[in-house]
This record gives structure tokens, sequence and C-alpha cells, in this order.
């Protein structure tokens, strides 16, 4: 992240030199939390420009985020659109049973306009050295659209798909059978998305600093205006 000079030019008073080249056009600033954030300051967050957030609520299918009441709940009363996401531990149980777990330890949703559709964060395993948490590619998918189906059937939307171009390629084997019907959460820590995975041709959400924002928590940002942020929320 560069830092700001006295000089540089700012977009709703955050340094132009501090965003990716994307955020030019307009696009809705959004950060992503978990317990290591704990108490947020969410006025604070929403007067330096945080439109969207998503509160980690369940990790596998025993742990939950002792902050997310206060994150989530939090979070709406500022104004801000809020989601909640589940981490996904795919080698500790199914997906239906992780899926189950998140929705009824806040992964629900409502077409408020103020919710954003659950999110399923698949990444590289951090309790292990398998990245891919010992699934093959065939077992991964099915893993996935377990969850996947669980989560439709309990709350009436897809999960939002949060991954990285390599993990999804590698350990999905380049699975097509998602992009159609759940939208992306890019996480790519760079000046652009770069590459996309398999089965995507564009990202909804891009995840592209993991930190060093001004606002808690990774950066993230919204592939559309203000409004379909909104609609996005609503339907």
């Amino acid at each position: 992240m560069l830092a700001a000079s006295a000089a540089v030019l700012t977009l709703g008073g955050v340094a132009l030199t501090e965003l990716p080249a994307a955020s030019a056009a307009g696009k809705p600033r959004g950060h992503d939390v978990s317990s290591h954030q704990k108490d947020v300051d969410w006025s604070e967050a929403k007067q330096k420009g945080a439109e969207f957030v998503y509160v980690k609520a369940t990790e596998s299918h025993t742990y939950r985020n002792p902050y997310f009441g206060r994150q989530y709940n939090g979070s709406r009363g500022a104004g801000i659109i809020r989601g909640a996401y589940h981490f996904a531990v795919p080698d500790k149980s199914g997906g239906k049973q992780q899926a189950r777990f998140f929705v009824s330890n806040g992964g629900g949703w409502r077409s408020d306009g103020w919710t954003l559709p659950p999110a399923v964060d698949l990444e590289g395993n951090p309790y292990g050295r398998n990245k891919c948490y010992g699934l093959s590619a065939p077992a991964m998918v099915s893993w996935i659209k377990a969850f996947s189906d669980e989560v439709k059937r309990r709350t009436g939307r897809r999960p939002v798909i949060y991954t990285t171009t390599h993990w999804w390629n590698e350990c999905t084997g380049r699975s097509t059978a998602f992009g159609a019907g759940h939208a992306l959460w890019l996480a790519r820590y760079g000046s652009s998305p770069g590459a996309l995975p398999a089965g995507w041709s564009y990202w909804t959400i891009w995840q592209h600093d993991n930190g060093s924002g001004s606002l808690p928590g990774d950066q993230n940002l919204f592939n559309g205006s203000l409004g379909r942020l909104k609609k996005f929320a609503k339907h």
C-alpha cells in the first residue's frame, strides 16, 4: 500500500494512491472483519467511506465469532450494508453440516436491502500443509455443492464464493460448475484483479488489500454502483 503525500488527489477523502485503479470509477468501498478486529468503531468506518462489510460468523461446524453480534448489528446501525461469511474447513465435516451451522449462527438473509447474501470463504488450509484439505478435486466440488445447496434451501440465496484464482483452479480442478449461479468475491492483492477463477467472467467483490487500508480489516470493492450494491443485497 502506497503512502499518501500531502499533494495527492483524493476520492471521497481517501488518497487515490491508496486505492487500486478500479476504484476511480466510483465503485463502492467495503471491508471484511472477524474476531481479530474485535470492537469496531462503525461510525468512523462509515465516515471513511465504508458502504458494505462482511462479518465472519462461523468456521467449520463448531466455531462462532464471539464479536459477531456486535459487529453485524453495529455496522447496520451505522448505515453500512452488511453480510455474514463462513470460513470453510472441508476436512472437518461435510458441506451440508457446515452450511447448517452457519445459517443457524448468523448466516441468514432477508430481502431488506441491508443484508448481503451469505458468503463462504474457500482458501488454502491454515491448519495443515495440504492447501486442498486432503480432498480430491471432485470431492471438493461435491463439498461446495452440498454447502451451496443447503444455504440456498435455508435462505433462498446462493452463497457468494470467496476464493483466489490459484486455489480454485488447483483444488476444484478448474471447475466451471459455480460461475453461473454464484457471485465471485475474488481475493488478489495488487493493482488489478488479474485472471479470474475458472467459470467466472467477472468479479462481484474484489478483496484487494489484506489489512493495511484505512478501513478495519481487509479492503474490498464492489463491481458496480451503490444502487447495484443495494439491489445485490435485496435480490
